[in-house]
């Protein structure tokens, strides 16, 4: 059908659409020329689809300049926002892994609405190191010679690599090439790193003369052992222990490095799972560098943290590529803030909330779960709600394959599909992400702070129930 060239006589000039009252409190609010732009796009977009006929009309000018204010209004909006994790689980690198502690929200405020002594010696009045802010501690909790923070654990393990093994061998068991996530892969940072990828062993068994063979040869700059943070082989298998590779190592002459990836920092026994190795444990078993990441078990900031020998940390802190991947202020803040709760482990616990979560029990969570119930079924008549039990993974590549119980309260809303109210739920004012499983929403309750319960409530009972807060 050709379209009637009256029908583009109707679209109003930009500058009469200006003279509009929404347009001139707009532009008071945003400047003229964002909604002077806004407004033209707007107008360009309703001539184009007129033009290929997904549309036949032209709004009224008061429809335009609202739809032009709503642009706006979205675009004001930040593209990174805070939303509730109702999903259970608790390290989960979509959602930005580990909550920070109270805290490291305060140390991070301090940091940014001022000036601080980040590369400043107060005590010498003379340049100082933003290293040297968080080494002591490290080396206080860690038992280590020295320590350093870049900006996560991929960059601590390429830096080790590129400082101790450029042209040289890597020896590494062919079970441990992990894909780290986002589909970056470890032989590919090994390979950035100017280090030479040796796979040892098979997928299932690596034994100690696998290492031994490469070593022999005497071109290896470093031996590497990968703890598979994110997945298990089991069955036939086999694998040598960082004690035995530590006295191989140092046989050759080589520094033997771990990289852990999740970063537990608390003795195994006080994690509600198994299988993850802890850096101080690593450490007395006779690494000589560890690695691993701030954000995942240690409930801190993204980060990686490098320790071990004084000699070769010092070595990686010298390298052009350490100032290319370091620590920024506001990391570095809440980084030494969660850090100095673990001087009190009880206390970790107790006010680091990725901890605080994963240790939360079975009772706990079936108790805060009914709370949230009540919530819900005194406020929204729109749904049927029942609290269930649970299984959650710990997320974020820690303890594959282990889960921990947990409640959630299951949603089954009245007229509306569920796929639907999860949808608007994650496009609410502040988005709620949860999961659906057999014909029910789930709001776990193990990943919900219970002060944002009021809030879960409120959204949900507007959605459901068509309510306006």
């Amino acid at each position: 059908m050709e379209l009637d060239q009256n029908v583009l006589r109707l679209i109003p000039q930009v500058d009469l659409l200006m003279r509009e009252p929404s347009m001139e409190h707009a532009a008071a609010r945003y400047g003229r020329e964002r909604v002077l732009h806004a407004a033209r796009a707007q107008l360009n977009s309703l001539r184009a689809a007129l033009l290929e006929g997904s549309t036949s009309t032209v709004p009224a000018a008061e429809e335009l300049c609202e739809t032009v204010c709503s642009r706006l209004e979205r675009e004001e909006k930040p593209s990174l926002r805070r939303v509730l994790n109702a999903t259970g689980v608790a390290l989960h690198t979509n959602l930005g892994r580990a909550p920070l502690a109270e805290a490291a929200v305060k140390a991070v405020a301090a940091a940014a609405e001022g000036y601080c002594n980040l590369e400043y010696d107060l005590e010498r009045g003379t340049r100082g190191s933003r290293n040297s802010l968080l080494e002591p501690l490290l080396c206080e909790l860690c038992g280590c010679e020295a320590a350093m923070a870049v900006n996560n654990n991929a960059a601590a393990l390429l830096l080790a690599l590129s400082v101790l093994s450029p042209g040289k061998k890597i020896p590494v068991s062919r079970g441990e090439l992990v894909e780290i996530g986002d589909s970056f892969r470890l032989p590919d940072i090994m390979a950035q790193s100017g280090g030479i990828l040796s796979e040892v062993g098979t997928t299932n068994k690596t034994r100690l003369r696998d290492y031994e063979e490469v070593l022999q040869s005497g071109d290896a700059g470093i031996l590497l052992k990968v703890h598979t943070s994110n997945y298990r082989i089991t069955g036939f298998t086999e694998s040598v222990g960082i004690p035995e590779l530590a006295g191989l190592a140092r046989t050759y002459g080589v520094p033997l490095l771990v990289d852990l990836g999740s970063g537990a920092l608390l003795e195994e026994t006080k994690y509600p799972f198994t299988g993850e190795p802890t850096v101080p444990q690593t450490l007395r078993d006779g690494a000589n560098l560890v690695c691993f990441s701030a954000d995942k078990l240690l409930g801190g900031p993204q980060a990686g943290i490098l320790l071990g020998d004084r000699r070769l940390i010092s070595w990686m802190c010298k390298s052009p590529l350490a100032r290319a991947l370091r620590i920024d202020k506001l990391s570095l803040a809440a980084l030494e803030a969660t850090l100095l709760l673990y001087r009190d482990p009880a206390n970790a616990r107790n006010c680091i909330p990725a901890l605080r979560m994963l240790n939360a029990t079975g009772g706990e969570l079936r108790e805060k779960g009914g709370r949230l119930l009540a919530l819900l079924q005194n406020e929204c008549v729109s749904a049927a709600f029942s609290l269930l039990p649970q299984k959650r993974p710990v997320g974020g590549g820690s303890a594959p394959g282990q889960e921990l119980d947990s409640y959630a309260v299951g949603v089954v809303p009245v007229g509306m599909s569920v796929a639907e109210l999860e949808n608007r739920l994650r496009h609410a004012a502040v988005p709620i992400i949860a999961r659906i499983s057999d014909g029910r929403l789930l709001l776990d309750v193990s990943t919900l702070e219970e002060p944002d319960f009021g809030l879960v409530v409120q959204q949900t009972t507007q959605i459901l129930d068509g309510k306006r807060s």
